[in-house]
């Protein structure tokens, strides 16, 4: 329940089965120099309620998503804020309507006051500047300093093991929310200012774009508009958590009227592997030979997409292909064997070739571009986020951004945005222990709640224990289990899901890709069968008839139990994938059973620590 004053300072309190859990949270907007929500004299209250059901053309979650809400719109004069109270947690939005056709924001207030000194889950940044490729850190409230800068989302633990989340949605010619703290009770909204200048500062000078002049304005927009949903989810249970729709549901619908020609699917990727093939007869590298045999592979086992990654094109000119590649020519033997591609680029490149560019992947023919190093979410660039999406869709191509979290909130609006990293995800391996175990199982729950996350799971070369574990930049190796990584494919949500590994990897491993090539990545349903935050988990996923389960621990060994119940009327034939005997010291190690279950069944699995299990359940009948 939210109650909402609008007296000198509109404020309002949110509470959970009789519980407060926020209080005297405020809001405002500085529109030139203008607090709009401070001593503003109310003109109309109307209240609303929907409940409805909407069909999201890609379905990161299920087939049909509910929309139930009630609506409290408090109007002022040129101004008005809305407050969506759901099941799920409460939202609210300014609006504006002022005389001026183009406006300056200065500011904008956002304190979220909690009722008490709650622990936090908190992605701590270092600036604005980032991969938002974060550690989600637990910490009080009252430990948080006004300059300890954070991205979203930030997970609150409130009495009774209720999770408050903070984020946002439906952001369009503004800059994303930031938070901060206060050093007490409190997380404060902050937002990067509107960039004057900025300057290439990494050696190449075609990436690391950084704001070297800002502006004290942090958008300048038009007078008369919605701005963005501030978010407070609300999870009874880690597992809902898992399947909170807010994020998707207070964005703008679809700006892509036919969405027929989406397709998602998994895709080969090379940069991770580092081009490591082997058992052929030339020498591997950035060119067409290799992609054609990362082609051969996606074809074998019905891999929709590859990427041609870095290195394909002269750096600082998309238009200028490096001699060693022929991208007509891939794309026509990708199109005779059904693969799509998907090609790499740095976002300045890109955007200082905009059309040209546009055109020239159009013409070639290729299905979709992955865009990375933006590092930022300011006004200018939340808007390059739209341009790209609304000319990638007028081609029928798809977007996967890289090198920021924010687009991950958008994907209601573009359905071609079909993943988004802003992760802490497998490449860190390559250089780090952060993608341990113990992170893994934290993401669901945190960075998941804001849409699809392109984590890039897959790796056959595995740990299993910690100490066995090795960073090696061109050969590396996952922390933890083969079903670890194999409980990916289901427990997070990409609809454009990588297998990140060396396709010989995968080759050599037959009836691992007889669960890698037909998982899917979009669902009709999903149930999650058991979780807590940073420990474990178990999610249950339906596409067709079909059902996936897959399961994943932290560096704690775990006996968990599965209840088949949420099965409908029938037989299933189950093969599941499960931690071997020695998965703790040899993490490739895992034992494939196939066996007859129904909705009474009742499993018992065993996970090493670090470890996982995956199932496929098809229908005995099919």
């Amino acid at each position: 329940m939210v109650t909402v004053r609008a007296e000198q300072q509109i404020s309002y309190d949110v509470s959970v089965n009789g519980n407060k859990v926020i209080e005297n949270a405020t809001l405002s907007l500085d529109v030139d120099h203008q607090k709009l929500g401070s001593g503003a004299k109310l003109v109309s209250v109307k209240n609303d309620t929907v409940d409805r059901a909407i069909e999201p053309p890609i379905k990161v979650k299920s087939a049909k998503i509910r929309e139930h809400y009630n609506q409290l719109r408090l109007s002022f004069t040129n101004f008005a804020v809305t407050f969506r109270a759901y099941n799920e947690g409460v939202a609210y939005r300014f609006e504006t309507s002022l005389p001026q056709s183009q406006v300056k924001v200065y500011g904008e207030e956002a304190v979220f006051n909690f009722a008490s000194n709650y622990n936090v889950y908190y992605p701590k940044e270092d600036s604005f500047f980032s991969h938002n490729e974060r550690e989600f850190i637990q910490l009080p409230l009252n430990k948080i300093a006004a300059d300890a800068l954070a991205s979203l989302p930030a997970v609150v633990v409130a009495p009774s093991g209720v999770k408050l989340v903070v984020a946002e949605s439906d952001v369009d010619d503004y800059p994303g929310l930031w938070l901060h703290g206060n050093a007490n009770n409190s997380l404060a909204a902050t937002f990067p200012p509107v960039a004057l200048k900025e300057t290439a500062t990494d050696r190449n000078r075609d990436r690391d774009i950084r704001v070297t002049e800002a502006a004290d304005y942090i958008a300048a927009t038009k007078g008369t508009r919605t701005f963005p949903w501030r978010i407070i989810g609300v999870a009874a249970t880690d597992g809902d958590l898992i399947t909170n729709e807010m994020v998707y549901l207070l964005a703008k619908p679809s700006e892509v009227r036919d969405t027929s020609w989406i397709k998602p699917g998994k895709v080969a990727w090379d940069w991770y592997n580092a081009n490591n093939i082997y058992g052929v007869d030339f020498k591997s590298g950035i060119d067409t030979q290799t992609y054609k045999y990362y082609i051969d592979f996606a074809s074998k086992y019905g891999i929709e997409y590859i990427i041609l990654d870095e290195g394909w094109y002269k750096l600082g000119n998309v238009l200028e292909v490096v001699p060693s590649m022929n991208v007509e020519e891939l794309v026509a033997y990708g199109k005779q064997k059904n693969v799509g591609i998907i090609l790499w680029m740095v976002w300045k490149t890109l955007d200082d070739q905009f059309l040209p560019a546009m055109d020239q992947f159009e013409k070639w023919g290729v299905k979709g571009l992955k865009v990375d190093f933006m590092q930022r979410d300011d006004q200018k660039v939340i808007n390059f986020y739209y341009k790209l999406c609304r000319e990638a869709a007028k081609r029928k191509m798809l977007v996967d951004y890289h090198g920021a979290i924010r687009p991950a909130t958008m994907i209601r609006t573009w359905p071609n945005l079909i993943n988004t990293e802003g992760v802490r995800g497998l490449e860190q391996n390559k250089w780090s222990k952060y993608a341990n175990p113990e992170h893994n199982v934290t993401l669901p729950f945190t960075r998941m709640f804001l849409g699809p996350l392109d984590y890039t799971p897959g790796a056959m070369v595995n740990s299993g224990s910690e100490r066995n574990f090795a960073a090696v930049f061109e050969r590396p190796m996952s922390m933890g289990t083969r079903c670890h990584q194999l409980a990916m494919y289901v427990v997070y949500e990409s609809p454009l899901q990588m297998l990140a590994d060396s396709p010989s990897h995968y080759l050599k491993e037959p009836e691992v890709m007889e669960f890698l090539g037909p998982v899917p990545t979009v669902w009709d349903e999903t149930k999650v069968l058991g979780a807590r935050m940073g420990d474990y988990v178990i999610v249950a996923r339906r596409n067709g008839r079909d059902w996936y389960i897959g399961a994943m621990t932290d560096w704690t060994a775990r006996d968990l139990d599965i209840d088949l119940s949420f099965l409908p009327t029938g037989s299933f034939r189950m093969s599941s994938y499960a931690d071997g005997a020695n998965a703790d010291r040899y993490g490739s190690d895992y034992k494939k059973t196939v066996e007859g279950v129904t909705k009474s069944s009742k499993l018992k699995v065993h996970l090493m620590g670090g470890g996982g299990w995956a199932a496929h359940l098809i229908p005995a009948t099919r």
